[in-house]
Order: C-alpha cells, then structure tokens, then sequence
C-alpha cells in the first residue's frame, strides 16, 4: 500500500508521529511530502531519523505556517502538481495529511485530483487556543469548509475527537502511541537530578503557554531545591524571564532523554494538544506528570494515580510542593505512568489501528 503523507513545516510532534506510523509499517511504501525548516531541525536532520528502505521525501517548497492568499494558494497548486504527478505513476493508496494547514490545503488538492482516500490528523486543534479568540472563529470555519472536501478527520486522543464532535465535525480517535519497550530501557540513563527538577520539552510558541510555565517557575525562585528546565526553543522565547529556568534548546532525542530520566516531574502548560509525544516520553519514563487541564491533556492523566491536572498557577504551585514533600508518592506515581502508556500508548497499537483504517478507507 502507498501511503503518501502531506505535512506542513515540521514541529518535533508531527515529525514523531509520522517517524511512528512509518517505522512501524515497514512493509508498505511510504511517500513523505513536506514543507521547509522550521524551528526544530533541517531536512536532513529531519530524514535520518526515518527508515531508508521504504519512504521517499519530497520537498513540499511553498508550504509555510503563516496564513498568506498569495503563498496558500502557490502551495495548493504545487501540492496539485505533487499529488497528479504521484497519482499518474500509480504511487497513491491513500493520503494522510498532518495539522491545519495542510488538513485544509491537502483536502482541497485531493479533491481536485479526484483522490477520495484521505485521512487527516489535525495534531492539536487551533481552533482550541481560546474561546474568545476571533482567529479561532476562522479556524472553525475553516475546519468546517475543509471537512466539506471530504476524508476522514481522526484525531489523536479522544477529548480532541470529542471537540471537533462539537464542532459539528464527524471524527474517529486513534491514540497517539511510542516504542514503550525501547523508551523503559533507561537503566543506561543519567540518574535523577540532586535538585527537584520540573521539566517540560515543546517549542516555545503560545499553544505552549510558557507565560503560565515562568509564572509557576518565578514562584520558586528563592528555593534553592527546585530547578526548571524547558527542552526546546521558539518565538516565545521572552516569555521564560524567570532566572531558575534553563533553555536547552533543541536537542538530540538521546539528550532530551537523559534530561527528562533525571527529572522529578514533567509539567505541561499548554493551552490544548493533540496527545503530546513528549508526556508520552515522560510516562513510558515513569515520571510523574503534572498537566494544565486541556483538549489532549486529560487524555493523560489518571487524577492521583500517575499525577493532576491544573487549571492555574497556584494550583500548580501546590502540587509541586505536595510532590516535594512525598518523594515516595512520587515513586509509586511514576510506576503507575509507565503502567499506562504501555496499555494505552502502545506504538505497536496505534499502527495496527491506522492499518485498518488506511485499507478501509
């Protein structure tokens, strides 16, 4: 079967993703389309991580993340071109498009190709940001139009299913999932830090809310004890002021890992997710995880077993302390957390599920 995935500017989550289906489906010929550097890593970067036997990339040079009538509309017709050009030498089974921006472009293209195998994934919801937002009203309306161009919208967890249902959008709901067996082996791994280390791993964009994360850090600046770290970089990057927070930057994977085997806690800001690669990494670690109450974050947590949901920073705050002062609460969290993404965040799982959904589409 040849699966063509279409996805815009890559951010490290889709790039997981996509690297997660394909690994694990070896035996099918996959064709990954995407857009150009942003943020994480070049192109390059980006390939090796991938196996070489059965993907091929192609450059998808329009796509850019900003809304532009004159850039859009360059890219549906390159993607055209793309999509005619594959479909001529029979390499199209189906098409799986990844986030907003190329869910609303790839539909439309497939459309008028006349390809009707089409499978989105939006990856997090823009349209989730904030419920006063004008922007997020555009965003409905275009998750709405793109719908309309038909395929299957399916998202990564099921409170993200259960938002686009609102919207009036039909949607399945197959959980993101990651190698638990490879993730747990971690006895080769950096034991834990001597302070009580708080880290989260993400760009640092608005979705990611790193004003929430500095007002959490900032309380906790004349404890000694307590450091914080945020793996990543990105635009918002101003907002991390707080003097007992370390940017790493971007990293390797096997970096981000030793980094996070050494933390205490991994706390999560975001303002709403698809299902975030990077507390799954935390779970499969055996972390505990402290997650602000969103779309693709409740999905994670079970309350007070392998860690809690907040919905601000004084809540936050006292959790963190609550932890601190119960390291072996913390121990027997971390064993639940790894429990959990073994049975429900299983790679080997999520790639059985898209298998069937790529054949019956």
């Amino acid at each position: 079967m040849k699966i063509v995935h279409v996805v815009e500017p890559f951010a490290s989550g889709i790039a997981a993703f996509v690297q997660s289906i394909v690994q694990n489906l070896r035996d099918d010929y996959h064709i990954v389309i995407h857009g150009e550097r942003e943020y994480v890593m070049s192109s390059s970067e980006i390939i090796k991580y991938f196996p070489d036997d059965n993907v091929q990339f192609i450059r998808w040079r329009s796509a850019q993340r900003n809304i532009s009538l004159v850039k859009d509309t360059a890219a549906l017709l390159e993607l055209c071109q793309l999509l005619r050009n594959l479909k001529e030498r029979q390499m199209v089974d189906a098409v799986h498009l990844h986030s907003s921006k190329s869910g609303f472009l790839g539909r439309l293209a497939c459309r008028l190709m006349n390809i009707s195998n089409v499978i989105y994934t939006p990856n997090g919801a823009p349209f989730l940001l904030s419920n006063f937002n004008a922007i997020n009203v555009l965003y409905k309306l275009f998750e709405k139009l793109g719908s309309s161009f038909g395929g299957k919208v399916v998202c990564s967890s099921q409170s993200e299913r259960e938002a686009y249902r609102r919207l009036g959008i039909k949607a399945l709901s197959i959980n993101n999932g990651i190698a638990v067996n490879e993730s747990h082996s971690s006895d080769d791994l950096p034991l834990p830090s001597a302070k009580f280390r708080i880290i989260t791993s993400a760009r640092i964009v608005p979705q990611k809310n790193p004003a929430l994360f500095n007002a959490i850090a900032t309380y906790f600046k004349d404890f000694d004890q307590f450091e914080f770290i945020w793996v990543g970089d990105g635009e918002e990057r101003h907002r991390l002021t707080s003097p007992n927070i370390t940017i790493t930057g971007w990293l390797k994977q096997r970096e981000v890992l030793q980094l996070l085997n050494g933390a205490n806690l991994y706390l999560s800001t975001s303002q709403y997710e698809g299902l975030s690669f990077s507390v799954l990494e935390a779970l499969s670690l055996r972390k505990t995880v402290l997650l602000r109450d969103c779309v693709g974050n409740r999905d994670l947590v079970k309350k007070g077993l392998n860690g809690d949901l907040f919905t601000n920073a004084q809540e936050a705050i006292v959790k963190i302390f609550q932890y601190y002062n119960n390291p072996a609460m913390l121990r027997v969290m971390g064993e639940y957390s790894g429990w959990l993404c073994h049975k429900e965040f299983n790679v080997d799982a999520t790639c059985s599920l898209y298998r069937s959904l790529y054949e019956r589409v």
